[in-house]
């Protein structure tokens, strides 16, 4: 990416931070940024091209689990627990993962209650 149009791309996110927090002191807005920017270079550490263009389209659908993922990357390369870049199939059997540990069980009850008519009345 150009330097262009990374910093078009900054000043957007600073937009929308702003736009999204209100009206916050310049520090705080600071800090957010910092890091945001910490973490996506954190991310293009840890994964190749076609694992962040994945995990960008989950953002775009599912970002609880994509910031979800993102966590649980930065935490194994925090650790030292990666071996190297991550691939595609690395990054969706992480998915899968995560998947699994937060699936929602549900479950389907059915309370079936008698009605009595007129015409199920005995006499009494």
């Amino acid at each position: 990416m150009a330097d262009d149009e990374l910093e078009a791309i900054r000043r957007q996110r600073m937009a929308e931070l702003q736009a999204k927090h209100g009206v916050r002191q310049k520090h705080e807005l600071g800090s957010v940024f910092a890091e945001t920017d910490m973490r996506n270079t954190i991310l293009a550490q840890v994964l190749d091209q076609s694992a962040r263009a994945r995990l960008s389209n989950l953002a775009l659908v599912k970002p609880e689990k994509a910031n979800a993922v993102e966590n649980y990357l930065i935490q194994m390369a925090r650790f030292g627990k990666l071996g190297g870049k991550i691939s595609e199939s690395g990054l969706i059997e992480i998915l899968e993962k995560v998947s699994q540990q937060t699936e929602k069980k549900t479950t389907v009850t059915f309370n079936r209650r008698r009605v009595m008519d007129s015409d199920d009345e005995e006499d009494y």
